[in-house]
């Protein structure tokens, strides 16, 4: 091979930071080198990662690979000492150019392969200009870094240091940027990022945030958010789900759980109350909103009677998109230290949650059916609603808004037929 591969694992901060990785490597002259981008959410992501690690070196046996991201943050050890790996670059190393400049010989010890820093001494995060997302016709901007909150399970902000934001100005700058190169969705996205702005001058709110974009770059078609911690969520937020059009009517939330014993176990900040207040708040402001939402199945101590309660917030929530997790005990984590379930009754908890999962989201892609909807074309034949619904669009040109009336679904995505086409 030549020139610089990156494979990404975890979120779509990941997926925004690899973009900054490649651009970083490259200025430094680096060149036949595979850059592995981590992530630590589950003990299965570190095993998927060390498994597409030993596949590069398998068929690329002369290149160098590069491992960074959360797991390598949280678990450098475990990687240097692959013979697969030819360096580790904590999550503040990967972003610059000078990380990739001054690498370790080959066939080193695994201490000299280690360029990890301590996360938690990095106190801001700095602007990272991109104006291509390579894979991708939506643009993700991170605006957020780390997290303050230390939720039981939670191994992230080990990973990726205390909350930080980027200042307003700059994430401007870089939506006019991705804008500019022709971009007509933009998302924003950090580890926490409904606590953006805490650390800044003026205090600044992701809804302030989102507000000033739309404001000052008309051109952005279409304005999203990651996932959202909904106990943070303001009034300006409010206010754009109430009011803005551009701003897309899907919510993905850090729900993880649906009874209040598991929650304060988990040291989650809000109740089962607070999670189905708010999305009737958002369902009164903007009925058309769907949402997804983060659980986890088999949390320590957890019975059948709290695991119910968890399948209910799902249902009465209506949640039409479900990211299940089966619980992985993290080491180092309190809940590590907690009484574990078996593995099999969390597999098969896990599983439970996703069948209810399914029936959700074919209720939700019935409801569909019938109405007119507003498309952006993606690659490989498929589009998203603006309620972040997948469907079918075979022949379409990606980047494209497109009007389609629903017609069908086949239990996984909507199919559709075009009405109109605006390829401005």
């Amino acid at each position: 091979m030549s020139g610089v591969e990156v494979i990404t694992f975890g979120c779509r901060l990941n997926t925004y930071e690899s973009e900054v990785m490649r651009a970083e490597a490259e200025k430094a002259g680096l060149n036949n080198a595979i850059l592995v981008n981590t992530c630590a959410v589950t003990g299965e992501a570190v095993r998927q990662a060390r498994q597409a690690i030993r596949r590069a070196r398998r068929d690329n046996p002369h290149a160098r690979i590069i491992v960074t991201g959360c797991a390598a943050q949280t678990e450098k050890q475990t990687f240097a000492e692959m013979a697969e790996v030819d360096a580790v670059l904590g999550n503040e190393e990967k972003l610059k150019s000078t990380s990739y400049r001054f690498l370790p010989d080959f066939g080193v010890s695994a201490e000299e392969k280690l360029r990890v820093n301590d996360i938690m001494s990095v106190r801001a995060t700095a602007p990272q200009m991109i104006r291509h997302i390579d894979g991708h016709v939506r643009a993700f901007i991170q605006v957020q870094n780390g997290c303050d909150h230390r939720c039981t399970f939670c191994i992230i902000p080990y990973g990726r240091g205390n909350s930080r934001s980027v200042p307003m100005g700059a994430v401007v700058d870089q939506a006019r940027n991705l804008v500019e190169s022709g971009y007509r969705e933009i998302v924003l996205t950090g580890v926490d990022a409904t606590s953006y702005g805490a650390d800044l001058p003026g205090a600044p709110t992701l809804g302030l945030l989102a507000k000033t974009l739309l404001k000052q770059i008309p051109e952005i078609r279409r304005l999203r958010l990651s996932s959202i911690d909904s106990i943070e969520a303001d009034q300006h937020l409010m206010d754009l789900i109430a009011d803005e059009p551009r701003f897309m009517p899907h919510l993905h939330l850090s729900l993880q759980h649906g009874d209040d014993m598991i929650l304060k176990r988990m040291k989650r900040r809000h109740s089962r109350a607070d999670a189905v207040r708010f999305i009737e708040d958002v369902r009164r402001l903007r009925p058309e909103t769907s949402f997804g939402a983060d659980m986890i199945a088999g949390f320590p101590t957890e019975t059948e009677e709290m695991f119910a309660n968890a399948v209910g917030l799902a249902e009465e929530a209506g949640i039409a998109h479900l990211h299940v997790f089966p619980y992985s005990p993290r080491p180092g984590t309190p809940a590590a230290r907690m009484p574990q379930l078996d593995r099999g009754l969390i597999k098969e908890r896990a599983a439970r949650l996703r069948e209810a999962g399914q029936r959700l989201h074919q209720a939700h892609l019935d409801k569909m059916v019938g109405t007119r909807q507003w498309l952006l074309v993606e690659n490989g034949g498929l589009a998203h609603t603006e309620n972040f619904t997948l469907v079918a669009a075979p022949g379409l040109r990606p980047r494209d808004l497109v009007q389609v009336a629903i017609t069908g679904h086949n239990g996984k995505h909507l199919d559709m037929q075009l009405l109109a086409a605006d390829a401005a």
